[in-house]
């Protein structure tokens, strides 16, 4: 009798489940399928983006690649027009690189000043990732190292110099430099040594600080401390 009994409850359990899923069914049947569908159609045409950008970069690798070509034999007009085309319609890196090239050549070609404004320019673009922005700020900072004030080599650099930051003996450097020529001594002195007294100062830039030093201490040009 009791075997009955549990047969007969199970099968009122699941008429009841049952009836629960076709109401349920009847109820969020159509939201379950617009739902569904709406995942698949989303993942499809992420993948289809996904692909087309894939594809439209490596199309602007190939008109970079025609500009470094365009370069390569000395066709700089042509070259410049490439560049210009990829800034306004690449995909991808190529935009910035083709920014960062540009500038290049106009500073290979003598146009310092338009150099020195376009590097600038991408040094203070939020859209390009921050290590082409430092980049292209010591760019900025080496070309004005022998034209631009200390203040403006300063707004260029300043900010990489700072412990820590990958940048910062090249920043240093520069802003050593532009005081030196600016015959800052003293604060050219404190730049220098600021590399000087970096135990991970790499080794180029080091025999290069200590040069300086050593030209300042010969030519009375640093402080006692400094020279004592």
């Amino acid at each position: 009798m009791a075997n009955q009994d549990d047969s007969f409850i199970r099968e009122v359990n699941e008429e009841l489940r049952s009836d629960r899923m076709r109401d349920a069914w009847r109820r969020y049947g159509k939201i379950l399928i617009a739902a569904a569908v709406i995942l698949v159609v989303g993942t499809a045409g992420w993948r289809g983006y996904e692909y087309w950008q894939s594809r439209e970069a490596a199309r602007s690798g190939d008109v970079f690649l025609t500009a470094l070509n365009q370069i390569e034999a000395g066709d700089l007009d042509a070259a410049e027009q490439t560049l210009a085309e990829l800034e306004q319609e690449g995909h991808g890196s190529y935009p910035v690189l083709a920014q960062l090239r540009a500038a290049t050549l106009l500073s290979e070609a003598g146009d310092t000043a338009a150099a020195i404004s376009a590097f600038s320019s991408i040094g203070k673009d939020r859209s390009v990732p921050e290590a082409i922005r430092d980049a292209a700020k010591l760019r900025a900072g080496w070309l004005l190292v022998d034209t631009g004030t200390y203040e403006q080599v300063s707004a260029e650099v300043e900010e990489l110099s700072n412990d820590g930051n990958p940048f910062r003996f090249s920043a240093r450097e520069i802003l050593g430099l532009s005081a030196y020529r600016l015959k800052d001594y003293t604060r050219a002195q404190q730049w220098f040594e600021a590399i000087a007294n970096d135990p991970e100062a790499p080794r180029n830039v080091l025999n290069r600080a200590q040069i300086m030093l050593e030209v300042m201490t010969a030519d009375g040009n640093v402080a006692e401390t400094a020279a004592g």
